[in-house]
């Protein structure tokens, strides 16, 4: 199963730092955080996700034991 890690406000609207999941592909894994998280789905778009350290397309597998990170957009100076 992909370790996923939240951070910034995908921490404050995911409820928590971290999950393991068992969705197939980044996408799958998209779409259900979009409709268990309402709020977190709003700015999931617009969040950087990164699977294995890398950008990837939704069709990429999340093969077991990957770490995926939400990183929302930062602002700052």
């Amino acid at each position: 199963m992909a370790r996923v890690r939240y951070f910034a406000a995908a921490e404050e609207l995911a409820g928590r730092s971290e999950e393991t999941r068992a969705e197939a592909t980044l996408g799958d894994l998209r779409t259900a955080l979009a409709a268990e998280r309402p709020g977190l789905g709003g700015i999931l778009p617009r969040c950087a996700v990164l699977v294995g350290g890398s950008r990837v397309d939704d069709d990429t597998p999340l093969d077991a034991d990957v770490l995926v990170d939400v990183l929302p957009p930062f602002a700052g100076g």
